[in-house]
């Protein structure tokens, strides 16, 4: 029996933090919320270089938005600016600060300690933002009792007893993908209710929990597309879109041909299976568990 949460207590404290924002944030969009780290970021750094405003224009070249939809942004927030000096770049810091919860301490437990996750312990970026890794946790037992960034390395069976005492609320998974909807699993029974997930699996989650997923292959096959684009070359268009599709979809659509009566060799019923499967991997949303799986990268 897990030794987590309740579901009750598990989220009274994003809850409390929430409450002491004020009510408008509730009615931020989603695509606002996504941009807003990116605002926080190009304001960072002019903190850093002791910029005291900027106008909506530099900010929104920063960030890489359009300066109209900064501005629509910004209003969610309830900060407008002054005509002809821009915005306060210190109190946007700490207004975008305080909307995205990182005026307080984030505990996170890593699960799945290899290189990746090795890297994301060691990542410097955490502590500035916000974040603190409270704990990292395998189930190999040549991993466990190593460290990685002073920490050790913990065994997954303390998975539970950690995220009650550290009050726990964010996940990451680091693990291969046949492992990742188990620990999934047991990080929800045991309270976590957001998972940053980087096994490229898709998981199935309950209502309540948030997922976000970093598939670095999906962005570096989205680079490529750009990149044949930008030589100016173009795929065989004597190929199927089966021709071209994975290996264990081809198998598949093979498979329902030739339970279909077909020889295995024609393309007309392949390449529809073939584009459904793709459309619906697309969506990033699992019919069981309304996850809505947005793709997400590490701030630089």
């Amino acid at each position: 029996m897990a030794i987590g949460r309740s579901p009750q207590s598990s989220s009274q404290t994003p809850d409390q933090g929430a409450a002491r924002r004020p009510s408008r944030a509730r009615g931020i969009p989603e695509a606002t919320v996504a941009r807003l780290p990116l605002y926080l970021r190009a304001l960072t750094a002019l903190s850093e270089r002791s910029v005291p405003t900027v106008s909506s224009e530099e900010l929104a070249a920063a960030a890489g938005v359009n300066s109209a939809k900064l501005r629509k942004d910004f209003s969610y927030l309830g900060s407008y600016g002054t005509r002809g000096v821009g915005y306060d770049v210190e109190y946007l810091v700490y207004q975008i600060s305080r909307e995205l919860g990182l005026t307080q301490d984030w505990p996170v437990v890593i699960v799945g300690i290899g290189n990746l996750g090795h890297a994301l312990a060691n990542y410097g970026g955490f502590a500035s933002r916000g974040f603190r890794v409270a704990a990292l946790l395998d189930a190999d037992p040549n991993v466990v009792g190593s460290t990685a960034a002073g920490l050790p390395v913990r065994h997954m069976d303390e998975l539970e007893s950690i995220v009650e005492s550290q009050h726990v609320s964010i996940g990451v998974i680091t693990t291969p993908p046949g492992a990742a909807q188990q620990v999934c699993d047991r990080l929800v029974e045991a309270g976590v209710t957001s998972i940053l997930n980087f096994a490229p699996t898709v998981l199935t989650v309950p209502d309540g929990v948030d997922v976000r997923k970093v598939d670095l292959s999906i962005e570096l096959q989205i680079l490529a597309f750009h990149e044949q684009r930008k030589a100016g070359e173009e795929p065989d268009r004597t190929e199927s879109v089966l021709d071209r599709a994975p290996g264990p979809v081809r198998a598949a659509a093979a498979k329902l041909r030739r339970a279909a009566g077909g020889n295995g060799k024609g393309r007309v019923v392949a390449e529809p299976v073939a584009k459904d499967q793709a459309e619906q991997a697309g969506k990033g949303k699992t019919a069981k568990g309304g996850e809505g799986e947005l793709s997400a990268v590490m701030p630089a």
